[in-house]
């Protein structure tokens, strides 16, 4: 049997309800009261409440929260993780759940950033788009094709044939339309800004200010980064979670680097069923699973338990 790696969600994957299942234990407890402390807000309410997993500022420390519990979750269960991933936002939970990070820091971060890019949205307004039957080639010479000046670059590389891009509105409209052929589609995304694209540059200049004033641990366990989709050393966290806000999400090439390591296994932490989706197509003979309480824990851990007998 092979390795297990963590992914925390990234945001989107939120849904009422979500991180519910884990209370009643200080192990849980603390994760929220820690959230609720540093973002003062009444954190565990929030994931709950429909309103509040519109906000911006309030569901970034949610998911996150959630992340983190369902992590705990896996660990009293005796399933030990290998390796941690995180999608954009599950990046900054990752840092917590690979021990680099304190609960406190980890919220304070998550707060910081939250804020900086909703106002970095608010001062630069843009869109993204998700490209289905996309390459690195074909989305380069489509950029290429249809920017016209005007900021557009690729933001998330999903999975194979999927890569999303982000900038200015109408340079991503136009990418949108432009994108056609056959299994080729185009989808706008329901978010409030240009994220992982130079419009964030003024969030990233924000988070640069914060994170000097906090200090990384060495990970017991790898994470890996969404900047280079290689394993984050403490010496250079701040750093690449300053690039993270501008630079694109290599989830795809993340997902090669933990099999190339030995997993063989993904056990998604937080909401939804998202990256197990962009998983099975990068990582096809791989299990994933999905822990959204302690029963998902347990049967996780019964089974790698039984696959090791």
């Amino acid at each position: 049997m092979g390795k297990l790696a963590i992914l925390c969600s990234g945001q989107g994957s939120q849904k009422p309800g979500m991180g519910a299942a884990f209370s009643g234990r200080p192990e849980f407890d603390e994760v929220f009261e820690a959230a609720s402390d540093m973002c003062g807000f009444d954190v565990r309410a929030a994931c709950s409440d429909e309103a509040a997993l519109a906000d911006a500022l309030k569901v970034q420390p949610a998911l996150c929260a959630a992340s983190i519990a369902a992590a705990r979750a896996l660990e009293l269960e005796g399933a030990s993780a290998h390796a941690v991933a995180g999608f954009s936002l599950g990046q900054v939970a990752a840092l917590n759940v690979a021990g680099m990070l304190t609960l406190e820091d980890t919220f304070a971060l998550c707060s910081v950033r939250a804020h900086a890019m909703a106002e970095a949205a608010a001062a630069a307004p843009g869109a993204m788009c998700a490209l289905m039957g996309a390459s690195d080639e074909s989305v380069a010479a489509l950029i290429a094709d249809v920017a016209q000046g005007a900021v557009l670059v690729a933001a998330n590389y999903n999975a194979p044939g999927q890569i999303v891009v982000s900038g200015e509105r109408d340079a991503v409209v136009r990418a949108a339309e432009a994108w056609h052929g056959p299994g080729r589609r185009a989808s706008m995304l329901a978010v409030a800004g240009a994220f992982h694209s130079p419009l964030m540059q003024d969030a990233a200049d924000e988070l640069e200010t914060f994170l000097q004033g906090v200090r990384f641990a060495e990970p017991p366990i790898p994470l890996i980064c969404n900047v280079d989709a290689r394993p984050l050393r403490a010496a250079d966290a701040a750093e690449h979670m300053v690039r993270q806000v501008t630079s694109p999400v290599l989830f795809d090439r993340s997902v090669a680097c933990l099999q190339a390591s030995g997993v063989d296994a993904y056990a998604e932490c937080g909401s939804g069923a998202v990256l197990r989706g962009l998983v099975r197509r990068t990582h096809k003979e791989a299990a994933r699973y999905g822990v959204e309480s302690m029963e998902d824990a347990r049967a996780l851990a019964s089974q790698r338990a039984a696959a090791c007998q």
